[in-house]
């Protein structure tokens, strides 16, 4: 009997190690490079930040907070700082807004509807600095698009990549214009996965589009709002492409990001340190805000339909 119990011991242990195997196996490799290319910057750059560097000194110079305190303390990188915010929560809210209009408008039974929905979805696929050089002809004052829709009408278009106030303006429509298929297809993908039995059964109640709208339709897609504000969020703090090519971060910083100021601190500026410092704090308010969004935003999502 001890026998018996001892094998059957055995044999589970060795399934479990088997198991663990298996795992590693096929874990392993992803989980190897996930550690070289994206902890291992990370760890780099946060090491980077305490020292100064400009690429081509053998050794960098150790210095302690300082690079902190320059860097957080100039007015390019709050100016920055706040360039992003405005990024973020104009491109953020306008791509929800709008892809949810679409959205709803897409879910209705149209003439070439899904023709719509391809010509929509595919600026999503395509590169961000493609994108970026078609809409730097349209908002060219004398040769581009725009200026061809006004001049019907004698009225001169803004020249709003040259402008210090209409410059972010400028890159949040493109932002939008790239994300807005994706945002589409998601909140159709929720659409479709309410019950039409809840519907009926409201109208059959003699609830109105406006009362069907608020307690089936917006509870139903809270799920897919709360993931599409963390990726838009996301995306928001990683736009670079867009303002390297529409305005390179001008005029005057005016659309300089925080990612836009990593890049030029580093690789303009050739400031090792300074553009540490840029990373990490992206990476420490990126991960905040990751935070709160699933720790408190989440709690107030239903997934039940």
């Amino acid at each position: 009997m001890a026998s018996a119990v001892t094998h059957t011991g055995q044999s589970r242990l060795q399934r479990e190690w088997r198991e663990w195997l298996l795992f590693l196996a096929l874990v392993g490799p992803n989980l190897l490079l996930f550690i070289i290319f994206s902890y291992r910057p990370l760890v780099y750059n946060a090491y980077l930040s305490f020292h100064e560097w400009d690429f081509l000194s053998p050794v960098p110079i150790y210095v302690g907070f300082e690079n902190y305190i320059d860097t957080l303390t100039s007015t390019e990188f709050l100016h920055a700082i706040r360039n992003t915010v405005v990024l973020m929560v104009g491109g953020v809210i306008t791509t929800l807004v709008l892809g949810l209009a679409l959205a709803l408008l897409l879910n209705q039974k149209l003439v070439g509807r899904d023709l719509a929905r391809g010509v929509l979805f595919a600026p999503y696929m395509l590169s961000g600095a493609a994108i970026a050089v078609v809409w730097v002809f349209i908002f060219d004052p004398s040769y581009g698009l725009f200026r061809t829709l006004l001049s019907p009408f004698n009225l001169v278009p803004p020249t709003l990549l040259r402008d210090t106030n209409l410059a972010m303006v400028a890159v949040i429509i493109v932002y939008a214009w790239k994300n807005l298929g994706y945002t589409m297809v998601i909140f159709l993908a929720g659409l479709q996965a309410i019950p039409r039995e809840l519907y009926e059964a409201a109208t059959t109640d003699g609830a109105g589009t406006w009362a069907r709208f608020r307690h089936i339709t917006l509870p139903g897609l809270a799920p897919i709002t709360f993931f599409l504000l963390v990726t838009g969020v996301l995306f928001s703090f990683q736009t670079f492409d867009l303002i390297h090519v529409l305005t390179r971060g001008g005029p005057v910083d005016a659309t300089t990001t925080l990612i836009y100021y990593l890049y030029e601190q580093g690789f303009v500026g050739f400031n090792a340190g300074r553009a540490g410092v840029a990373a990490v704090v992206q990476f420490i308010v990126l991960f905040t805000i990751t935070l709160f969004q699933i720790r408190y935003l989440e709690r107030r999502v239903t997934y039940a339909a």
